[in-house]
Formats: structure tokens, sequence, C-alpha cells
């Protein structure tokens, strides 16, 4: 029998542009299941580095696996070349990548090698992909105080809605006209999960979590006057906020808090789903052992009705 040959095996020529992603892992497993390989083969193609290696860049070609989606590009410090190939390269293996943080300049590199690429000026982000993902069910709600913090909260809300999800965009609504904020409740209260972006002293966080039950992510931008320090004002005043289920990134920090937004909208529709499926596992066994009973009482009133006659 030939032992299959993987492409990440360190013997193969191409080892390091060989990569695992979900849909590779499937097949794997798939083989496995129907004993085409075994579970050495399996674990040895998980194994071997995925990576690969530009020079001035290490590409990880496995993070799709590891997180759910994958490497994405912080344009800013890099040159047009550099990102229009690191983005290449992961676009090549997952059909989608994520740049973000980028000038005009890689902006006009990015559209003339990708015809698909979408430039997102307010973001200073692009988005590739051959095709969308499905989106999960639940709603981030991105929330900004003014509209100076529009910028960190778009790139906030491109990141969500690249990663799969739907995005609510709940801007100016800052605490110094609170009605504007209160005026938009129901749809705050409906979201999973709240990003909201603030600069100034950064109360808006503190505000929203006080008005609901869901996880605030809050982002600090660097918007204010000299006492602000570049975000450091709003910074403090929202790891110091007395709001429960506030969680800070850095500041002007969109795209962490985006990506972290999706992570805990996604982990709330398996969870869901997880409920679904135990809900119909107990009550297919609610039914399995009512069946038998209602069976065995049918049988003992036609026994007794036989004895009668």
């Amino acid at each position: 029998m030939l032992t299959p040959i993987f492409r990440r095996d360190r013997w193969f020529l191409f080892w390091h542009g060989a990569f695992v992603i979900p849909q590779e892992a499937n097949e794997l497993l798939e083989r496995f299941l129907n004993g085409e390989i075994d579970r050495k083969q399996v674990i040895h193609a998980f194994q071997a580095e995925p990576l690969v290696n530009l020079g001035y860049a290490t590409v990880d070609t496995q993070r799709s696996l590891r997180k759910g989606f994958p490497e994405v590009v912080f344009g800013a410090g890099k040159t047009r070349e550099q990102v229009v190939q690191i983005a290449a390269t992961i676009f090549d293996r997952n059909g989608r990548v994520l740049i973000t943080r980028i000038t005009q300049a890689h902006a006009k590199a990015l559209r003339k090698r990708f015809r698909r690429a979408t430039h997102h000026v307010a973001a200073a982000c692009v988005t590739i992909q051959d095709r969308p993902l499905a989106k999960r069910p639940g709603t981030i709600a991105v929330l900004s105080a003014g509209t100076s913090d529009m910028p960190i909260a778009e790139e906030a809300a491109i990141t969500a809605e690249f990663m799969g999800n739907r995005v609510q965009r709940i801007y100016d609504v800052g605490i110094a006209g609170l009605h504007r904020v209160l005026a938009r409740l129901p749809e705050i209260q409906e979201a999973n999960v709240l990003v909201v972006a603030a600069g100034m002293e950064g109360a808006l966080p503190s505000v929203v979590a006080g008005l609901v039950s869901r996880p605030v992510i809050a982002v600090p931008t660097s918007v204010g006057y000299g006492a602000s320090f570049g975000g450091i004002a709003a910074l403090l005043g929202m790891l110091n906020s007395c709001g429960t289920g506030v969680t800070v990134v850095n500041i002007d920090n969109g795209f962490g808090a985006g990506y972290a937004a999706s992570q805990i909208n996604t982990l709330a529709d398996e969870n869901s789903e997880a409920s679904v499926r135990e809900r119909a596992i107990r009550r297919g066994k609610r039914q399995g052992r009512l069946i038998p009973q209602t069976k065995r009482r049918t049988v003992r009133k036609g026994a007794r009705i036989r004895s009668r006659t």
C-alpha cells in the first residue's frame, strides 16, 4: 500500500508553501474516517510548520485553522510591495484578507493587484474576498461618541462585518446629549455585544454598560484637546469605569475591538446551536420514554378487554 504524500512533509519540495486550512483539515478527517489514512498520517500533516517565509515576513498560513479567520495585515510601516505580497500570500490560501492601517499609496497598489479589493476610506483598511462569509445570527452594535470618533468605530465595524457578522452602526451619541443614546436604546439592547468608541473623557462606555446586559468593548480614541494626552485620559477613564462588563482595548484599536466582538458573537451563536441540539436531544429522550409507556398502557387495556369478553 502506497503511503499518501502530504504537501506539508519536510522532504516535499514545496513544504513551506503548503498549508492546512479548515477545508483541508475537513478533508483529512474525512479520509481518516473512511479508513484511507491512519491517525499517524493525519497527525503528521498537522505537525509540519505552516509558514511561508518571504524574507521580510513570515506568513502564518494556519491562522484560520486555529482562530477561525486568516492572519490580518497591519499596513502601517510596510512598503506597498510588502503589503501587496503578504496580502497575496494570505489571499491565495484563504480566499480573503483584511489589511488595516493603510495609506492611499497602499490602497492604490492593492486595487491594482486585486480586482476585488475594496478600499474603506473612513476605516483606512482594504478588504479582499472571493465571496462574503455567511452572516451568523446576532448583531454587533458599534457606537461612537462623536463624529470625530467614527474612523476608529468604522475600523471596528468593517472588521466585524468582514468576519461574518451583522453590524448596527450607531454614531454620534455621546453623553453631551444623553437623549441621543437613549433614543437608540432598543437597537442597543438587541445586540449580542457592543463596541463603544469615545475620546475626550471617554464616558460613553460606562453609560452604555449601565443600560445593557451584554458585554461592552470600550475603545478609547485619541480625539480631544491637550489634557486628553492623545487618548490616555479616555483610556484611564474606561479602565476605571464603574459600569460592569466593560473591557477596554488599546487607544484607537478599532480592529482589536471588532475582532473580539466577532469572537464573542461567534461563541454566542455556537452556544445557541448547542442549546438547540441539547433541547432536541432531551425532547427526543422524553418522547422515547413516553412512547413505550403508551404502548404498554394500550396493550394492557386491550388485554383487559379481551379477558372480559
